[in-house]
């Protein structure tokens, strides 16, 4: 049984510390925003855990996602992500001709910078939205939010392991957008609906990215939405720097200024490193970043001991197996299983697949079940072992774990515990590269007793694949 999505969300209110503003003083320093700690230089530990690893049941769902991330760092106005027609623009090749209908979802990561003064102009993001039809369109925003590092979500230095019932536990602005449209919401700023007259363009978002008046510094906003269209839809995101009044002050951008970038200009810059040619395989494989429109939303799957049965058999007194997630060509831990969402539209310097799947929703249910003649604990924990493409006998993990964080986000776990009492528990994980993690759940089991656990999270941007769910029987 899955949670349902729901079809719109209530609105909560943002906090004043928290309202996304033009702030055109405050500092953020570049070596504080989301910068990965250096290598540990030390001699690493290895440990190797004997356990199988197996494909993860259920396939990404067909919904649509407008994916805008490159360029991560943004220093250019232009174009950052376009859907719309070719036809009446000045570069028709920053368009990609796809048109959204019904479901899909939005997602968007990008960052500002400045090396000095001359370069604090504040950097404005814009999505906009046009309805090509000769009747207006209703677009509804169903779950939503939209963060800055600063001064909405720092990366903050986190427990690996914190209760989060009320999601005001989160390192990064990824950590927070995931774990706000995990339980339902949409943020206040975002609009719940927008009418779009016939042959119209408007706002679905015009808001700062600020980098603040003392430099070196940065900043990113993430931004994350589920949508609804009574009709087909272009979307575009783009990027362009405050407009100036008369006097020098910075304006918002008006919806005319955004449709003359559109209209006029090309691809935002600079750009990304193009991903290295598909069928070649180098040492150093380039993914790239992401900017398209990729196939998937949602990984939905009942974790069966195969298609025949309805439950998981658990593991045996002390042994444990694992299901990969968010893998990718080169991290399949020896399943052949490459779960990155394919790309339905793209630009040609950008990746072949939406590879991380930011944003994507997994929703697993493992029907337990104690088939021996005894009591049994049971645990289900997520890993971050170390990447590989091979079984080779089990998962590897450091003692201890590196210093780069790999996964910062929240997980919701569902489950009856040994009183028969169903428990929702939301859980902030924060892993380093080769950690392997702590419970999420852990319930004894009687002989031939059932036992029904979900998990579901978005995977967060900011963090790294792949990782692992495990489910262990104690000694």
């Amino acid at each position: 049984m899955f949670l349902p999505i729901f079809p719109l969300a209530q609105a909560i209110p943002t906090p004043a510390t928290q309202q996304v503003i033009i702030q055109r003083e405050f500092s953020i320093p570049e070596n504080e925003l989301d910068l990965p700690a250096p290598p540990t230089t030390a001699p690493l530990n290895t440990v190797t855990v004997p356990q199988q690893v197996r494909v993860l049941p259920g396939k990404l769902d067909n919904i649509p996602v407008f994916n805008s991330n490159s360029p991560e760092v943004v220093q250019t106005e232009g174009i950052l992500l376009s859907t719309f027609p070719p036809e009446g623009k000045q570069l028709p090749s920053a368009h990609l001709n796809f048109p959204f209908k019904g479901r899909f979802d939005i997602f968007a990561h990008h960052i500002a910078k400045a090396k000095n003064r001359a370069e604090t102009r504040t950097l404005f993001q814009g999505i906009i939205v046009h309805n090509p039809n000769s009747e207006p369109v209703t677009l509804n925003v169903l779950q939503g939010a939209t963060y800055l590092t600063r001064p909405d979500a720092l990366f903050v230095d986190l427990p690996s392991y914190l209760e989060n019932r009320f999601g005001t536990v989160f390192a990064g602005p990824g950590s927070r957008i995931t774990s706000d449209v995990l339980r339902g919401y949409r943020q206040a700023i975002l609009p719940a609906a927008i009418e779009i007259p016939a042959n119209q363009s408007r706002m679905l978002m015009n808001l700062p990215i600020p980098v603040g008046n003392v430099t070196p510094s940065s900043n990113g906003r993430s931004t994350l939405m589920r949508m609804s269209s009574s009709n087909s839809v272009y979307v575009a995101s783009l990027a362009m720097f405050a407009p100036k009044s008369q006097g020098g002050v910075e304006q918002d951008p008006t919806l005319e200024q955004w449709e003359n970038i559109l209209n006029t200009k090309g691809l935002a810059g600079p750009r990304d490193l193009a991903p290295t040619p598909r069928g070649e395989n180098p040492v150093q494989k380039i993914y790239g970043r992401v900017a398209g429109v990729a196939e998937g939303s949602q990984w939905e799957a009942k974790i069966t001991d195969n298609s025949r049965t309805d439950y998981l058999t658990i593991p045996k007194r002390g042994e444990s197996f694992s299901y990969a997630l968010s893998t990718t060509d080169t991290g399949t831990f020896g399943t052949g299983q490459v779960q990155s969402a394919k790309m339905l539209a793209r630009y040609p310097d950008t990746a072949y697949f939406a590879h991380g799947n930011y944003g994507i929703q997994y929703n697993l249910t493992f029907p337990l079940y104690n088939k021996s003649r005894e009591s049994q604990s049971v645990s289900i924990k997520m890993q971050t072992p170390i990447k590989a493409n091979t079984e080779a006998g089990g998962l590897m993990f450091y003692d201890p774990p590196e210093n780069r964080i790999f996964f910062r986000g929240t997980v919701r776990v569902i489950f009856n515990d040994d009183t028969g009492k169903t428990l929702t528990r939301y859980i902030h994980i924060v892993q380093r590269r080769g950690q392997q993690g702590e419970p999420l759940v852990n319930v004894n089991m009687k002989p031939g007793e059932r036992r029904l656990v979900q998990v579901d999270f978005l995977y967060p941007p900011d963090a790294t694949p792949p990782q692992v769910l495990t489910v262990r029987s104690s000694n």
